[in-house]
């Protein structure tokens, strides 16, 4: 295996317009529970050992604030800040100490096209709950649009130290661990925000917890399917403020013996959009939405 600085995605963190129906929606519907809340944000967990994955801030309109990254406890966050502004970012803030849920020390950066990316380190690890299928354990991967998708898999590899994994037409594919990714860049008009996907514990787990949202009246918006690249298992849904989020279970283990997929490994009939061939079209819904959330 690869020495990576970044151990993988801790958290993410997204603007709201309603904080308290976001929080419920999060917490009674999709699967989340609340770990600690602020005076307009609210810290959301899964069944896992991190802190918090998901963190709701009042805002004035949908939008996602930033992604962050766990490194190593031998990393040096503000070394890989410098290498991130040496790629164009600008630095927000050098490591400093943590005034959030879950501590630690976090240093970030806004990239060139306003991706905020922030490194986290010593945060404090939680007792995990009892094993839920049904629950998310943790962030599987965060999917973003790009308007020059190979750029900015250059950014991660180059300078965060990932490894690419697979590249279709239309993404690439880029790790920081075992799981195949755990960033998906896409080829969009617009550098926005994608989805975020939820690590489900097995396959069932996704299908019961799609079913949950199906009973609180929550649309499929792709799947149940099982992806190409990375090769989990998958439904998307459209939050109610226009964020479009996955249950995913089964992600592909590799290491360095992975060969790179090139966009001639991943091609399918006409008419099938995963591995199956028994996810239907993508609604129109859940594609405009995959287009619609900027970064803050």
């Amino acid at each position: 295996m690869a020495r990576f600085p970044l151990t993988g995605l801790r958290s993410v963190d997204v603007a709201v317009p309603d904080l308290a129906a976001a929080t419920d929606f999060y917490t009674t519907v999709w699967g989340l529970e609340l770990a600690d809340r602020a005076d307009g944000v609210a810290w959301l967990r899964g069944t896992g050992t991190d802190p918090h994955l998901f963190a709701l801030h009042a805002g004035d309109a949908p939008a996602i604030r930033s992604m962050t990254f766990r490194t190593t406890d031998d990393a040096d966050p503000d070394a890989l800040c410098a290498a991130m502004v040496a790629k164009g970012a600008t630095l927000l803030h050098p490591l400093r100490d943590a005034e959030e849920h879950g501590g630690g020390r976090i240093a970030a950066v806004r990239d060139a096209q306003g991706r905020t990316i922030r490194l986290v380190q010593g945060d404090v690890p939680v007792a995990p709950l009892p094993y839920d299928a049904d629950r998310p354990e943790r962030l599987a991967h965060v999917n973003f649009n790009s308007d020059d998708v190979d750029r900015d898999a250059r950014f991660y590899t180059d300078a965060l130290g990932f490894t690419l994994t697979d590249r279709s037409k239309m993404m690439a594919f880029v790790r920081t661990n075992d799981d195949h990714h755990s960033i998906v860049i896409a080829d969009a008009p617009v550098n926005t925000l994608n989805h975020i996907a939820f690590q489900m514990p097995t396959w069932e787990g996704v299908m019961r917890a799609a079913g949950r949202m199906i009973d609180h009246r929550f649309p499929i918006g792709w799947g149940p399917g099982r992806h190409g690249p990375g090769d989990n298992v998958f439904t998307y849904f459209v939050d109610p403020f226009g964020i479009v989020i996955e249950y995913t279970a089964e992600v592909l283990q590799v290491d360095d013996g992975y060969r790179v997929g090139t966009p001639d490994d991943w091609t399918w009939p006409a008419g099938r959009s995963d591995q199956w061939g028994i996810a239907p079209p993508k609604t129109p819904a859940c594609k405009a939405a995959q287009l619609a959330i900027p970064f803050a």
